[in-house]
């Protein structure tokens, strides 16, 4: 029976990994409550990174709160929750040392959950799918694993190279020009609270390492080739999250040929009391980050995605 994979990632500030599946899950219920077709399997895949950067941040909240001025700042928990958990784990993941220990943690992850060898993998049953449902920084650091040029270093640790290389070939169309045959097709992205389009700008003055464009637009092209047609895209935002921003008028500025290749959408989530009383004052940021979190437990969000993968499945 051919089988649907739902791989979920979070974003940045995420320390409760429990809590964070437990949201997750319930997610992927609702998503496979709005499906009817007993003719293919749905499965999910809940990627988990938060704890890696959390003993570096821990490390430099206590040299933060050793100054004498620390308490004299007004917002100091905002500060120590939001602003440094968020500022610090996305900084850290451009560090070589974190990425890597990223890549490794959620490469044992997808593997076991997905209960393919690297060979079935590489080869999969006739039919199979992935979908990604990715939360704010967890779409950057998904898209800098498949398509960053940094991963091929030839200074990082081959076996770092390697494992990068082996999550690549799982995706159809992502790796080398003799593998992009392999993996499994993407069937479509759900992008939640994300930042993608403001990573467009580390690109300005020319290319470098962590350019996702040109090896993104290869994927696209291989998989329409395949498919034949344009890959489904939807990006939830939440009208009071700060962190999220429309991508409908950005990838014409990224990709070539865009609407052949990629069908995207920017879907408004329901903002509900913080939207309706406080959408366009800060309160939306000084709250705790309610806005930019309620993408996991907004039904209506998860009965898009389900739609979503019930077409593609025609």
């Amino acid at each position: 029976m051919a089988t649907d994979y739902v791989l979920f990632i979070h974003g940045v500030n995420v320390r409760n990994r429990a809590a964070y599946e437990t949201q997750a899950r319930a997610m992927f219920q609702t998503i496979k409550a709005t499906l009817n077709n007993p003719s293919r399997t749905l499965k999910p895949v809940i990627l988990y990174w938060g704890n890696v950067g959390e003993p570096s941040t821990n490390a430099l909240l206590r040299g933060l709160e050793s100054s004498s001025k620390w308490k004299d700042l007004w917002f100091q928990d905002l500060r120590r929750t939001q602003v440094l958990p968020f500022v610090g784990d996305a900084a850290m993941y451009l560090s070589r040392y974190i990425s890597s220990a990223t890549v490794q943690q959620i490469a044992n992850q997808a593997f076991e959950q997905m209960g393919l060898p690297l060979e079935e993998l590489i080869n999969p049953p006739a039919g199979d799918r992935l979908h990604l449902v990715t939360h704010s920084w967890g779409t950057v650091v998904l898209f800098d694993i498949l398509f960053a040029t940094r991963w091929e270093d030839p200074d990082l640790f081959p076996s770092v190279r390697d494992l990068v290389g082996n999550i690549r070939l799982g995706f159809f169309g992502v790796g080398s020009a003799t593998e992009k045959n392999y993996g499994i097709p993407l069937a479509s992205i759900h992008t939640m609270g994300s930042p993608i389009a403001l990573f467009n700008l580390i690109n300005v003055g020319g290319p470098v390492s962590f350019d996702l464009t040109p090896k993104l637009q290869e994927f696209l092209e291989a998989l329409q080739a395949k498919m034949q047609k344009p890959l489904t895209w939807k990006n939830y935002a939440h009208p009071g999250d700060p962190i999220a921003y429309p991508l409908e008028g950005v990838m014409p500025l990224l990709l070539d040929k865009a609407q052949k290749l990629v069908d995207i959408e920017d879907l408004m989530s329901p903002s509900g009391l913080i939207g309706g009383l406080f959408g366009q004052t800060i309160f939306p940021i000084l709250n705790g980050g309610k806005a930019h979190g309620s993408y996991w437990t907004e039904p209506k969000v998860a009965r898009a995605i389900g739609k979503v993968i019930q077409s593609t499945q025609g």
